[in-house]
């Protein structure tokens, strides 16, 4: 069960989800759904900037739920996830 908005209305509804043998297979489709989908060429190409990679995801469809950027956002900005980059070499990438 999962949780979709249609119209702006939450429901609740049956999906199907995919699954991956590993981390890397998982990373790897979603990488290739950015790169080779036209929905989301808006996304690539933000840099750094968190705010405008999640608002081009949601504008072109990647998820149903209107406040999703913003959910995306306060997830990359929350102490956790800095203090996770903060142990790895990501923090520091361009």
């Amino acid at each position: 069960m999962t949780s979709e908005f249609v119209q702006g209305m939450r429901q609740v509804e049956q999906a199907s989800f995919r699954a991956y043998d590993s981390f890397k297979a998982s990373v790897e489709n979603y990488t290739n759904l950015l790169l080779h989908s036209p929905r989301y060429r808006e996304a690539l190409g933000q840099g750094q900037d968190i705010a405008a990679f999640a608002s081009a995801l949601q504008a072109g469809g990647y998820a149903t739920d209107p406040h999703y950027a913003s959910k995306i956002v306060a997830i990359a900005q929350s102490p956790l996830m800095q203090q996770v980059l903060a142990q790895t070499d990501l923090a520091e990438s361009p």
